[in-house]
């Protein structure tokens, strides 16, 4: 199991929900804590404004699912599958993802900060306007994936691949061009002018 930032441990469960079906099911504004969720259908699910705190949820289907406004904080994802799932102004703050599937995911805005996705293969999910503040991206497969207008600021990016990844918009400050994979990435011209200074360019408007 990938390790979270500095080597910190996984919150402790003191409750276990274990091959429920909650495939389709609607919530709203519900709470669990300290929960661990084994082998649960959410397919097609509904989740508005419902808080999960220091949850892990193993092996869980979260497909085709819509989240609004919802929050999994200091929450551990392993090998759960975000097929086709939609996460809109969602919180996952200290969150980690450990062999998840990420394919055709949509998160737009939302508090991603401090979340470990080391590894993560990222090619078919988007993300726009997210606050990616210091997440782990370590070695993060996005390439030609879509990361825009995103706070990528304190992100830790080392041998992560952007390859024709769309870009714009995204703050690129904490990219080291020497240790990532850039290859036809998609950026604004003012991006390129961060890049450009990352590689030690002394740049000048005239």
């Amino acid at each position: 199991m990938a390790e979270r930032r500095y080597g910190e441990p996984a919150p402790p469960i003191t409750e276990t929900i274990a091959g429920a079906d909650w495939y389709g099911r609607e919530l709203e504004r519900e709470h669990h804590e300290s929960t661990l969720f084994s082998d649960l259908d959410f397919t097609d699910g509904r989740n508005v404004g419902s808080v999960f705190n220091a949850c892990t949820f193993r092996r869980v289907r979260f497909s085709a699912s819509v989240h609004e406004s919802a929050a999994f904080v200091n929450c551990t994802f392993i090998s759960c599958n975000f097929f086709d799932s939609i996460l809109t102004e969602c919180k996952f703050v200290g969150s980690m993802f450990d062999r998840c599937a990420f394919d055709n995911m949509k998160v737009v805005n939302g508090d991603w900060s401090f979340t470990g996705l080391p590894g993560a293969d990222l090619r078919r999910a988007t993300f726009s306007g997210t606050r990616l503040r210091e997440t782990d991206l370590t070695g993060a497969i996005c390439e030609g994936g879509s990361i825009r207008d995103a706070d990528l600021s304190g992100a830790w990016l080392h041998g992560a691949d952007f390859s024709r990844c769309d870009l714009r918009g995204s703050d690129l400050t904490a990219i080291e061009p020497e240790n990532v994979k850039l290859k036809e990435a998609i950026i604004t011209i003012d991006q390129t002018i961060v890049i450009a200074e990352a590689l030690g360019f002394d740049v000048r408007r005239k």
